[in-house]
């Protein structure tokens, strides 16, 4: 078997070792995790089955609109930078550099997290082992699958994702025997739970907005397909397969889900109002199966989550040393972190991302847990502002083909919604992230150190990008200037 046209030779960069069902797999467990495990049972108290329904179908319709956008530049443009490189490429240099550098440190941040989670985790079997013991564990399966190769990072991700994948098909199955009434669903009726109080739809708008701010978070890590399209087998071919599956995955994993839920527990159930990931028995997964009888649900959920934790780190260390290797490649980074080993691993990149998760894992450990709050708080919105940053990459982009008069025929794959697609994703997804804390505005006094704690990423970014352009002198690029060839897979199958 011969290798694809675009496949770097031995020495020239990074691997396409990564195959289509890697970035299936990609895609799909970026967006099932904490979220739809644990979380999903506190929107359905919020604003009951009908609001978190519409609540998660309306992100997962953004999702969609963004993948396909992005699915459109990185099928076209396969590169590790993804959307940092795009931002430099079809905005300006300048907020290429800021999208690169607020994601790597995102990224870097959450791998601290999914340490401290699965040290919890681990005490529900070993509560006397000390939970660094489990966080060095993690994190030194984290770093050696992607010190091996690629592969071995795609490997264990489609593993991990498949766990959780199988998770939900599960779940789907034994809920819907359970509403049909194959399986013991217990006195009352599915629908009187789905009615039950002021269901379906509870508390107002508000409450739907809450919704939407969960669902927003949930589905973070979609975007990972955009970085690996540097190192995929036939970007061209898998992108486009992985951006279609994505929002039918959507719509089957967490739609269908969260019915069921909704069907088989009211929305008053108090046990559905905790949203406390260190507490298994409140995920309504484990609630569900408990109710059809099947024992150790609670161990069994608890190995999912930790799957999921694993799959987080996992996902995140390759995310953020990818972005700081292309950072590096682009002189936005030092260009030590531009080497690779002889396997195609950005290896100086993968020490310093593990360095810096390991360092802020240690401050929730033995130093002031305020500065371990304030690195997440930090972190917390950059997410929102990467898929900001995929709309308007997308908007130039495609503005920028068309006034270069190219044919949109010559594009591996096609984003059938521009522009609807791009302005309304950016619109919603600046809502979400404008509306993470109006609670603070709400309230009689307004919280100051509340507002500061949940939007200090967007100043910070800001600056980043104002630094940039002040050292730099950057401007925003003219559409008609734009490169829409270096690095194209369209150019080179001319």
């Amino acid at each position: 078997m011969t290798a694809p046209a675009n496949a770097p030779q031995q020495g020239e960069g990074l691997r396409r070792s990564l195959k289509a069902r890697h970035l299936t797999m990609i895609a799909i467990g970026g967006s099932i995790g904490t979220g739809l495990f644990v979380a999903s049972g506190a929107t359905v108290a919020q604003a009951g089955p009908g609001g978190a329904l519409l609540g998660y179908a309306l992100i997962g319709l953004m999702v969609y609109f963004l993948m396909t956008s992005l699915g459109e530049m990185a099928a076209h443009m396969p590169v590790a930078g993804s959307f940092s490189t795009y931002g430099a490429r079809f905005v300006e240099p300048g907020f290429g550099f800021a999208l690169g550098w607020n994601y790597w440190y995102n990224w870097a941040v959450t791998i601290a997290v999914e340490l401290v989670a699965a040290a919890i985790i681990m005490k529900y079997w070993f509560p006397e082992v000390p939970g660094i013991v489990w966080s060095g564990a993690a994190l030194t399966l984290m770093f050696a699958l992607n010190a091996i190769s690629v592969k071995g990072f795609g490997e264990g991700e489609y593993w991990f994702s498949l766990i959780k994948v199988v998770t939900v098909i599960v779940f789907i199955g034994i809920g819907l025997m359970m509403v049909f009434g194959i399986m013991h669903r217990g006195d009352t009726l599915p629908l009187e739970n789905f009615t039950a109080g002021d269901a379906p739809f509870s508390g107002g708008i508000m409450a739907l907005i809450g919704v939407a701010m969960i669902a927003g978070f949930s589905f973070q890590g979609t975007e990972l397909i955009g970085i690996a399209a540097g190192e995929s087998d036939d970007p061209a071919r898998n992108i486009p397969r992985a951006v279609r599956q994505v929002f039918w995955r959507i719509l089957l994993f967490y739609v269908l889900a969260i019915l069921i839920i909704g069907l088989l527990i009211p929305h008053t159930d108090p046990s559905l109002l905790k949203n406390d990931a260190t507490d298994i028995s409140v995920s309504p997964f484990t609630l569900v199966f408990e109710r059809a009888g099947i024992a150790f649900a609670a161990s069994v959920m608890n190995a999912v989550i930790l799957t999921a934790i694993l799959s987080a780190g996992n996902s995140g260390m390759y995310a953020s040393t990818r972005m700081l290797y292309a950072l590096a490649c682009d002189g936005k980074a030092p260009a030590c972190f531009a080497r690779l080993t002889k396997n195609g691993v950005p290896f100086n990149a993968l020490l310093a991302t593990t360095a810096v998760g390991a360092l802020c894992f240690l401050t929730s450990i033995f130093g002031d847990q305020t500065v371990y709050l304030w690195l997440l708080n930090t972190s917390g919105m950059t997410g929102f502002i990467a898929w900001l940053g995929i709309a308007v990459c997308h908007y130039r982009f495609r503005r920028a083909w068309l006034l270069q008069g190219r044919d949109l025929a010559e594009l591996p794959y096609r984003s059938k919604f521009f522009p609807f697609g791009p302005l309304f994703a950016f619109g919603l997804c600046l809502l979400i992230a404008l509306g993470q804390n109006w609670q603070a505005f709400s309230a009689e006094r307004v919280d100051w150190m509340g507002l500061i704690a949940t939007y200090i990423g967007i100043p910070l970014f800001l600056l980043i990008w104002a630094g940039y352009r002040l050292r730099r002198g950057s401007r925003l690029i003219p559409l008609a200037r734009i490169d829409l060839d270096t690095d194209a897979l369209t150019r080179r199958r001319r």
